[in-house]
């Protein structure tokens, strides 16, 4: 009886454990740059949108409410170097990433100090900063959120795209 117990409680700690990996539906896509020596990285979940449009997905969003910026387990951005976004420091770190929709139709990318959560599970206290995002509408369509680091200058630009919107922003290693 006690072996019978000890292999039903062993199963019921490794589906326990599988059941994390399990609900992540969406593939994962990984970005990163290297400035001043130092990595920069966002690890995300990549929705589809399968045959919907991006702007009837988050015309729903009012102003102040959040998009996750993927899908699954939050958007980590992990940054080896504090790093200013026009004025803006985020210090090296680990942070969740959400784009925060203004009033105006405008939106700010976000960094959370929670990292690791589900998706949905936003605590605005634990905010840390909030960068200006520029919209911008673009010909090549994006079925899937797809993340982008890429080098400008001295720094570099972080730019998010699905379907045809992009939000990007610039930062510079300090």
């Amino acid at each position: 009886m006690k072996r019978l117990m000890m292999g039903f409680l062993a199963w019921v700690v490794l589906a326990g454990l599988a059941l994390p990996l399990q609900a992540q539906h969406n593939p994962r896509g990984k970005t990163e740059l290297a400035l001043n020596g130092k990595t920069v990285s966002v690890e995300y979940g990549r929705p589809s949108l399968h045959g919907r449009t991006v702007h009837d997905m988050l015309a729903k969003l009012q102003s102040g409410e959040f998009w996750r910026l993927g899908a699954d387990q939050s958007t980590t951005f992990s940054n080896g170097t504090a790093l200013d976004f026009g004025g803006v420091t985020v210090p090296a770190g680990t942070y969740s990433l959400w784009a925060e929709k203004q009033s105006n139709n405008s939106w700010k990318l976000v960094f959370n100090k929670q990292h690791g959560q589900w998706g949905t599970s936003h605590n605005p206290k634990l905010d840390l900063a909030k960068v200006p995002l520029r919209e911008e509408k673009v010909s090549d369509s994006a079925d899937l959120v797809t993340i982008k680091l890429t080098r400008e200058g001295s720094g570099g630009r972080f730019s998010v795209q699905w379907g045809d919107l992009m939000l990007a922003t610039h930062f510079r290693a300090q």
